[in-house]
């Protein structure tokens, strides 16, 4: 019965800001276009579709709130004013009450909090979709007194998480089946994704395991601070972290008065940006400006201070080289090889011509290229591509979409820093350099040195292996593999007597040079 008032609930408010009229204009059969100016008519609906969209969402609760927010990094699925609405869905959220919260941290480590904690502040400094802050203070162990956030999971979010997805389901199931559109924008598999992600942030444990290896990832790049995450106080349901003093990027007066370099913070976080993706393929991808600080303490002045660690992307070494590949052939404005990548990723079909795809592409980036980030939009520019995709029948990569929300929320930031920000020229050094470090001495040195211990192994036990294979094998077999090695010394000789004879021949040049020096002297 809660399940089905739920539904009605949510039927009501679809209503309310006329979601359904949405859903019907969008289905290609006349008669249910119809429909949709019956059930509009003696409503007021002025406002734009996508305000509409994400007011409705707010009115749903937590839970519809994350899923706009998920569903707007999908920007291959939605037109770019809906998108670009969802986006505004930043973890606004009212607090759940305090009493619930300490009530949780004290079932999570059975011990009252005042046994847990020197002080704790009951009045939450952040609340968001999935949990909410408090500040608090606990014993480092050393008699000292260390400052710590902690951060505790809502009440109840399984259950309500595990009703609304399957209304979520069940609803993505029917625009899939009644949408013209239906299949190509795969409603269940984004349902899928989103559930995936909520259930990855309903175990804060994982999510601080997520801040402690981004943590040792940039602790030697000096450009951002990562808080460090308190074991002994970690549950599922509670997590306690260090305190993190910092200005929220999004008030730049305070950041502009307290004599921040601002072009500096935008190019760095270009970098960081480009540093998680390539060099660790693993990347904080909930970059909003809600979750990122900077710090104004003097021995940190300047750096970033990421928080919430709960969304994380990771790419493969093919994922990274890829994309690196497809950057740096942009920023060359090399379009023939990034249609080429793309086929020999098979993300388009093999028959497709490399040169119409390359003129697409062309048409699309050409125009983008030598402004300021303040003249392009980084989100166009994708929808563009998209829409090209789909043309080429391009494959959407689903490990690909976190990044391409991240880079999006790249965009936004440094619009916000500095509009006059040329992101093709920050990061393409940057690219080019780590490809470099990919195809040089000192990939092939690291290589080595990671598969030594598996060669220390095998080496030894080579020639007991080579005697059991010649000893099992047919004689035939043995007698192939005698010529085959006969044949493998000569070549070595070969090779060495052209090597000595190249070595005689820069020595007799050598000599050479050394003559006439002489003569001349």
């Amino acid at each position: 019965m809660r399940r089905f008032y739920r539904g009605i609930f949510i039927v009501l408010v679809a209503f309310r800001y006329g979601l359904d009229e949405l859903v019907l204009t969008s289905f290609q059969k006349p008669w249910l276009r119809v429909l949709a100016r019956v059930v509009s008519t003696g409503r007021k609906l002025d406002a734009p579709r996508g305000q509409r969209l994400r007011e409705a969402l707010e009115s749903l609760g937590p839970i519809f709130v994350k899923f706009g927010q998920v569903l707007s990094t999908r920007r291959d699925l939605l037109p770019p004013d809906i998108a670009d609405e969802l986006a505004r869905l930043q973890d606004r959220v009212p607090p759940f009450d305090s009493k619930v919260a300490i009530a949780t941290i004290e079932r999570a480590f059975r011990r009252p909090v005042s046994d847990i904690f020197v002080q704790f502040d009951e009045r939450p400094v952040a609340s968001a979709s999935i949990a909410q802050v408090h500040f608090a203070t606990i014993r480092d162990g050393m008699g000292g007194i260390r400052e710590t956030a902690v951060k505790v999971l809502r009440p109840g979010m399984r259950g309500v998480i595990e009703k609304d997805l399957e209304l979520m389901a069940m609803m993505a199931g029917w625009v899939e089946r009644l949408s013209a559109d239906g299949k190509r924008l795969k409603p269940r598999q984004v349902i899928a994704e989103f559930d995936k992600y909520l259930h990855d942030e309903l175990d804060l444990v994982r999510e601080a395991a997520n801040a402690a290896q981004l943590r040792r990832n940039m602790a030697k790049l000096e450009l951002v601070m990562i808080p460090e995450m308190f074991w002994d106080y970690c549950h599922p349901e509670v997590i306690v972290m260090e305190r993190m003093k910092g200005v929220p990027i999004a008030q730049l007066d305070r950041l502009w008065a307290a004599h921040v370099d601002i072009p500096k913070l935008a190019r760095d976080g270009v970098t960081i940006f480009f540093t998680q993706v390539f060099r660790d393929g693993f990347f904080h991808a909930d970059m909003h400006p809600g979750n990122i600080q900077v710090s104004l303490e003097p021995d940190t002045f300047g750096r970033y201070i990421s928080l919430d660690f709960g969304i994380i992307g990771t790419l493969t070494e093919s994922d990274k080289e890829y994309l690196a590949q497809n950057f740096v052939a942009f920023f060359r404005r090399d379009y023939k090889r990034v249609a080429e990548l793309h086929i020999e990723s098979g993300w388009v079909p093999e028959g497709t011509r490399v040169d119409e795809l390359e003129g697409a592409i062309r048409t699309v980036c050409e125009p983008y290229f030598d402004r300021p980030l303040r003249e392009i939009s980084l989100g166009m520019v994708l929808m563009r591509l998209f829409q090209t995709s789909r043309r080429f029948h391009v494959e959407i990569q689903p490990q690909l979409v976190l990044l391409q929300k991240t880079l999006l929320n790249i965009e936004g930031l440094g619009r916000q820093l500095d509009p006059e920000l040329d992101l093709w020229h920050t990061a393409k050094p940057f690219l080019e350099k780590w490809m470099t470090d990919q195809i040089g001495p000192r990939k092939l040195f690291e290589q080595l040195r990671a598969e030594a211990p598996r060669y220390a192994k095998l080496l030894p036990q080579l020639p007991r292996l080579f005697h059991d294979y010649l000893e099992h094998r047919p004689a035939d077999h043995r007698r192939e593999l005698l010529e085959l090695l006969a044949a493998q010394k000569r070549t070595n000789r070969l090779l060495q007597t052209i090597i000595y004879a190249g070595i005689g021949f820069v020595l007799g040049l050598l000599a050479m040079q050394l003559v006439v020096r002489v003569s001349v002297f």
